[in-house]
């Protein structure tokens, strides 16, 4: 077994994600096995109790695992679902091994960092590796060179080197900035950062340099120069218009083949053929604009925004537009400002406006909830495209219960605890978990089967009967007001299979032109080369 590690240098979000996944993507192209793995620096024991705004959408797997968003990554790049195995958390091996140690398995040893630590994080890259019967494992360090909570993985990948030096490679991915002032871009900072690789006793073997615009020759050799590093394994990962073209923009430097030779393995050109075509497709002239309003609760963070909170979101709305040949422009519009608007008696058209389709994405509490319902009502009246997503399924039916119902009092149970119309309510399995403040992975997780019912929107949009999405809630549907709510037009259109919980509420053609809300994630699930119906099916009906 061959193992990459990939560290990140100068500052976080660079990319060290989208690097990881494209290489993984190469080396699968060019017929290895491979499985990628996050180490992430958290003590979270998974991602599930973070805040988006924090760390970025909480990607959620098959299994159920709340992992970060470079897992998402994985997925759309390789077309495979990810898992446990391939997202572990700091925390995650402190509290394996503490456990370790309160059981005596460790037999009176006095447990440290070294090497207790350190082999259980070369243990879980093994048992990864073993599962998958991978060629190559990509292993991707969380966080910055230089930073204290990632110096375990470090030094694991040091101590894998030194056991396994022919079949490790190191590949640092580095900002390069071009100061306005200066006009020039400065290798600097990446060298302070081999730096910090070295002073772990760590020597990259590929530099792939994160910059405005390809590396000239001149930092190519100051690079080499100064970080020890090949001038033929100086890789040059300028900004581009989409992430998914930077698989392409690594093979045009032969990274693939650098790899299998340095790795001493057979040299194979990776197909890329239906690679190609998606972004030829994705940067050919556009036949129709969009704009799409998402009302959201994670977009601010400080005086700037955020896109990362609603990451797998905003990818599933491209990925439908790319099938239906169409640009997608979204208005963030923060949920706090529309309730405040109501308060205030003003007209929150003022601040919607009259988009092509309205969102109201995944989200939790009080919070903005007014203003989502605000949304969800707002679309419905104005024949505006509606797409609910989890809470935004939910708030859908609250805003129905208010506007067609009479239920001016109508809530979840997570917002008003004293409703006498609690149209969603806490699932009756989730009771004994909320009893115990016990939070952590004790949601309806991972992926559920659903029967859609013949004759509705959605199953024109799955095109059969039997489907399942990924789950990620404690509250649902009260099935206590069911007759009251089909009575006065509103379809549920899919339920589960196990549970009989409602799983997609519509409105019909005849009454509404796209309006349909549902308790899965269906954006968790859409891929570049494979876009999730229910997108391409909204984006669509955007249109007219």
């Amino acid at each position: 077994m061959k193992y990459i590690f990939i560290s990140g240098g100068v500052i976080s979000g660079i990319g060290k994600g989208i690097t990881a996944a494209s290489i993984s993507l190469l080396l699968k192209q060019a017929g290895y096995r491979v499985a990628p793995l996050k180490f992430e620096n958290y003590l979270n024991i998974d991602a599930g109790t973070i805040n988006p705004i924090e760390h970025g959408d909480v990607f959620l797997c098959e299994d159920g695992t709340e992992a970060d968003m470079d897992i998402g990554t994985y997925e759309k790049f390789l077309n495979e679902d990810m898992g446990k195995d391939n997202f572990v958390t700091i925390g995650e091996i402190y509290k394996t091994v503490i456990d370790r140690e309160r059981r005596f398995e460790y037999k009176g040893e006095d447990v440290e960092a070294i090497p207790h630590i350190t082999n259980e994080i070369i243990d879980r890259i093994n048992s990864l590796g073993k599962k998958k019967k991978a060629d190559i494992v990509v292993v991707e360090l969380g966080g910055t060179a230089g930073e204290y909570q990632n110096i375990f993985y470090y030094e694991a990948s040091r101590i894998l080197t030194l056991k396994n030096p022919d079949d490790v490679i190191h590949v640092h991915v580095s900002y390069v900035p071009t100061p306005n002032h200066l006009g020039e871009p400065k290798t600097k900072p990446t060298q302070l950062s081999v730096r910090s690789l070295n002073s772990m006793g760590i020597q990259p073997d590929f530099i792939v340099a994160r910059s405005a615009k390809i590396l000239d020759k001149r930092r190519v050799e100051r690079f080499a120069l100064f970080c020890n590093v090949q001038p033929e394994n100086i890789i040059s990962n300028p900004d581009v218009s989409h992430p998914y073209e930077v698989p392409l923009i690594l093979q045009k430097q032969q990274m693939a083949e650098k790899i299998l030779n340095q790795f001493k393995l057979k040299v194979k050109k990776p197909d890329l053929t239906a690679w190609q075509k998606l972004v030829d497709k994705i940067y050919s002239k556009k036949e129709k604009v969009i704009n799409i309003a998402i009302i959201g609760k994670y977009f601010g963070t400080g005086d700037y925004q955020l896109r990362d909170s609603y990451a797998a979101l905003f990818d599933a709305l491209n990925h439908g537009a790319f099938e239906i040949n169409a640009e997608v422009k979204t208005h963030w519009i923060d949920a706090s400002a529309v309730a405040k608007a109501m308060a205030d008696k003003g007209k929150i058209d003022q601040i919607i406006g009259k988009p092509d389709g309205i969102i109201v994405p995944i989200g939790w509490g009080e919070r903005g909830a007014e203003g989502m319902i605000a949304a969800a009502s707002y679309a419905r009246k104005n024949n505006i495209p509606y797409l609910g997503l989890c809470y935004g399924m939910q708030l859908a039916v609250i805003a129905f219960a208010r506007d067609i119902l009479g239920w001016s009092d109508a809530n979840t149970n997570e917002n008003n605890s004293s409703t006498k119309h609690p149209v969603i309510h806490l699932m009756p399995a989730q009771k004994k978990y909320m009893d115990k403040r016990s939070y952590g992975g004790t949601m309806r997780l991972g992926t559920w089967d659903a029967r859609v019912k013949k004759g509705t929107r959605a199953y024109e949009i799955y095109g059969h009967e039997d489907t399942s999405e990924r789950h990620r809630h404690r509250y649902e549907f009260n099935d206590e007001f069911k007759q009251d709510f089909e009575k006065n037009g509103l379809v549920i259109s899919a339920r589960s299979v196990v549970e009989n919980l409602a799983e997609i509420i519509e409105l019909p053609l005849s009454t509404h032109p796209f309006y349909l809300g549902t308790q899965g994630h269906p954006e968790y699930k859409s891929r570049p080369l494979s876009p999730h119906p229910i997108f391409v099916a909204f984006l669509k009906a955007c249109t007219k």
